[in-house]
């Protein structure tokens, strides 16, 4: 995938590239002379100078289409002004940025090679140019050239390297926050369809128990399971709505809701009290994030502890600490303690993606205890910033 950044980048000529090729093209031709004043053993300047100076710096205007073969026209102009015996002088700054975007646009190996190839060119040219005149003076000029192709080079690698490191991590964000969404999304779902199917599930036996000995039981308790089944339906309904855009999701249910859900596990046969202290200003994501866990926690109590047992949840804001805890009268953890299945699992995810924590086990009322913690500071949770 990022063997393919270059490609999936625009390839057009663009504005910026035609005034690199123009600003080079001027800063050469200005230079030129200079360059042919200071070497007099050099071939005199004539029109097969300048045009040679600017085709090369025109060769590079659709580098980003073509980067290669941009490098090769833009050498082979160069090595063809050398070999004429022109002055050493700006046109080799274009060769030098050639090689640059070729080296920023094409895998490493290819950039290389040309690069070598390239070099191995002009030494060549060089030597057949210089040599019989001035050797050290030579060994000058095939050393600017090495150092003109490499240098290049490897800033372009440099840039290239940088920038498919920036779209791994980008590609890696991307696959992370579909990643987070799922889970999320399978986290929802667990426990709005589980809590319901909890909920029908009990006030179903309890209906089937005062079935035939209290019709006006049995009635309310088949009214719980159709509210049930409803919220449930609900839920669900949002969740696929939201999934394919149809409309913004609803707002998470948060502390101020528990009142509401504890009187349907009520109504549902299990004895729950609720005490909620003062809970003022927690921030939205953690107190949906308590508001599930809660949910989650009497699920449990539903499925494991059977209506026989009671539950208590407590919510407690003290300075700089939002704590939720939910203990049942149940039988408490198995002797080989207990098995933790997508629900804690899912508990644990909440709080610690609103920077809280979860800790699940046993308690001396002889049930099983759920205790949720947040740090609070002012009214965003410490740590781990809330996704």
């Amino acid at each position: 995938m990022v063997g393919a950044v270059a490609a999936d980048e625009p390839r057009g000529i663009r504005p910026g590239d035609v005034l690199l090729a123009v600003a080079l093209a001027l800063f050469a031709l200005a230079g030129t002379g200079g360059a042919g004043q200071d070497q007099p053993q050099a071939a005199p300047l004539d029109a097969w100078t300048y045009a040679l100076t600017t085709l090369a710096a025109a060769a590079l205007v659709p580098w980003r289409r073509h980067p290669l073969a941009v490098f090769v026209a833009t050498s082979a102009l160069v090595a063809v002004y050398l070999g004429v015996g022109y002055p050493y002088g700006p046109i080799m700054i274009t060769a030098a940025v050639a090689a640059g975007l070729l080296a920023a646009s094409v895998p490493l190996r290819t950039a290389v090679v040309a690069g070598a190839t390239d070099a191995v060119v002009l030494v060549a040219v060089i030597l057949v140019r210089d040599v019989v005149r001035a050797w050290p003076e030579a060994l000058t000029h095939v050393l600017g050239v090495l150092v003109w192709t490499a240098l290049p080079l490897a800033i372009g690698v440099a840039v290239r390297t940088r920038r498919e490191a920036a779209a791994r991590v980008r590609e890696e964000q991307a696959l992370r926050a579909v990643a987070d969404e799922r889970l999320r999304m399978a986290q929802e779902l667990h426990d709005v369809v589980g809590h319901g199917l909890a909920v029908i599930a009990m006030q179903a036996g309890a209906g089937l128990h005062v079935l035939d000995r209290d019709p006006a039981k049995a009635r309310a308790a088949l009214e719980a399971i159709r509210t049930a089944s409803k919220d449930a339906l609900d839920g669900l309904r949002a969740e696929v709505v939201a999934l394919r855009g149809g409309a913004p999701r609803a707002p998470s249910p948060g502390l101020a809701d528990l009142a509401a859900m504890v009187e349907r596990v009520r109504s549902g046969g299990l004895d729950v009290r609720l005490d909620v202290g003062q809970a003022d200003g927690v921030p939205d994501d953690v107190a949906g994030a308590a508001y599930r866990i809660v949910q989650e926690a009497l699920t449990n109590v539903l499925r494991h502890a059977g209506r026989a047992a009671g539950a208590v949840v407590r919510v407690r804001r003290a300075p700089g600490r939002l704590t939720v805890e939910v203990a049942d009268t149940g039988h408490g953890p198995p002797a080989g303690g207990l098995v933790e299945g997508s629900g804690i699992a899912g508990m644990r995810e909440r709080a610690v993606r609103t920077g809280g924590s979860v800790e699940v086990g046993g308690h001396p009322g002889g049930g099983v205890r759920v205790r949720a913690s947040w740090p609070l500071d002012g009214d965003r949770p410490v740590g781990e910033e809330a996704s």
